[in-house]
């Protein structure tokens, strides 16, 4: 009786939810791939960190290898199979051309290390004339950066080597070059090898706040005095530094549920604070190279989706998809809610009113009337009625009605054997 009742409802929702799936949201890929840059660059040891978070929600984060931020934004706009996201010093997106690419979050401060052989105190890039410098290697964000200052100072005409990352230390380290531009974390082991040199020195920016002004995605940061050792005192005094800001870039068409992943990645390898910043403060909505993705933008406004917090990603993902799937069971539920309680007691009574409708056409007004067969027929007929009657299982609120039902077979059984026994006593008597 239940299924008769329930099975139109059942066919009726499963109809709205295949109708529903035609526009749930496609799952995010299990695969994705991020553009970094050198070995033993920052970029490369952030990527690891985030390959091991990410592992940990089912999502493979492959690493490409890159000569930096410029690269890294030529292959998100040209080549989408190989791309899907990637680090970005601020800065740089002038140097290629205007593809649909959005930011994410910015993660840390990338400052600018001026590394020169000597023991003079510069301060100012234009003590560099007439030096060979190694202004990183095209395609890098260093690079970028090193060719905009070298610019400013008019310094873009002497001898500058394209040479970024470990060959611009060794050169460096070895005189091949008198100075060499490098953009990276403080805990590059690059630039900790350079510190610990005592026969390299460490720029400090005199004119810092002048760059800020002409260059405005550059930040002017202090390194305190003895702040990578303290041991040995480096650097030896407050030194002035300027730094661009990583962003963590993707294209429009990045998948939604994946930015609220790699957002939290992000604030898991870069929340704790550095020389540079205080826990907490990166990764953060400012200094942005691109439009701040929308995803994102609710990121930093609420915080990470309420069912991922609470839930595996691919279990919050999969029901936040399927929301979509309320509207129509919703659409029927309600009507159906008014429905199907009337229809239920239909069904419920339906079996009872049609033994009822049998039972009266047994129960005729003057059973002695009636031959002694037909009334033998009409009692064998009641004991069919009850004992089906005894078979059926309705809810506990329509029993009383088969008792009901019961009690009426009873009487009008009565009846008819009381008008069996006077139609015998009569013919006897005839």
């Amino acid at each position: 009786m239940q299924i008769k009742t329930l099975g139109p409802a059942i066919i009726l929702a499963l109809a709205g939810c295949f109708v529903a799936w035609q526009f749930v949201n496609p799952a995010p890929p299990d695969t994705i791939t991020i553009a970094t840059g050198q070995p033993g660059g920052a970029y490369l040891l952030f990527a690891e960190r985030y390959q091991a978070v990410l592992a940990k929600e089912g999502i493979t984060l492959n690493i490409l290898e890159t000569a930096g931020s410029v690269e890294n934004l030529q292959l998100l706009e040209n080549d989408r199979d190989s791309v899907d996201i990637a680090f970005v010093q601020g800065g740089i997106a002038g140097t290629t051309g205007t593809p649909e690419l959005l930011s994410l979050a910015s993660l840390y401060y990338e400052p600018l290390w001026v590394f020169y052989r000597g023991t003079d105190s510069l301060t100012r890039l234009t003590d560099l004339q007439s030096r060979r410098i190694a202004a990183g290697e095209p395609g890098s964000g260093a690079h970028a950066v090193a060719m905009t200052l070298l610019e400013y100072n008019r310094l873009n005409s002497g001898d500058i080597l394209p040479l970024g990352g470990q060959q611009a230390a060794e050169a460096l380290i070895s005189g091949k070059v008198d100075a060499a531009f490098f953009v990276a974390s403080v805990q590059s082991p690059l630039v900790q090898k350079l510190l610990h040199r005592q026969d390299i020195q460490l720029m400090s920016f005199a004119r810092a706040d002048a760059y800020t002004r002409l260059h405005h995605s550059l930040s002017h940061i202090t390194l305190p005095e003895g702040t990578i050792d303290l041991q040995e005192n480096i650097p030896p005094r407050d030194t002035m530094l300027l730094a661009a800001t990583a962003n963590l870039v993707v294209r429009d068409d990045f998948h939604p549920a994946l930015v609220d992943l790699l957002l939290q990645a992000a604030e898991e390898v870069h929340g704790d604070g550095s020389l540079f910043d205080q826990p907490g403060y990166f990764p953060n909505d400012r200094n942005l190279e691109f439009p701040l993705n929308d995803d994102a933008r609710r990121y930093f406004k609420h915080g990470p989706p309420f069912l991922q917090r609470y839930l595996p990603f691919w279990t919050a993902n999969l029901l936040d998809r399927m929301k979509i799937m309320l509207i129509p069971l919703l659409t029927l539920l309600i009507p159906l809610a008014k429905i199907m309680p009337p229809t239920y007691r239909w069904q419920a009574r339906k079996k009872v009113y049609r033994w009822y409708r049998e039972l009266k056409s047994l129960d005729v007004e003057h059973p002695e009337q009636l031959t002694a067969d037909a009334l033998q027929t009409s009692i064998r007929m009641l004991d069919a009625i009850e004992e089906d009657a005894r078979k059926v299982t309705v809810p506990l609120s329509y029993s009383d009605e088969l008792y009901n039902l019961r009690l009426h077979i009873d009487l009008v059984r009565s009846k008819l054997k009381k008008g069996l026994v006077n139609r015998i006593y009569s013919e006897k008597c005839e």
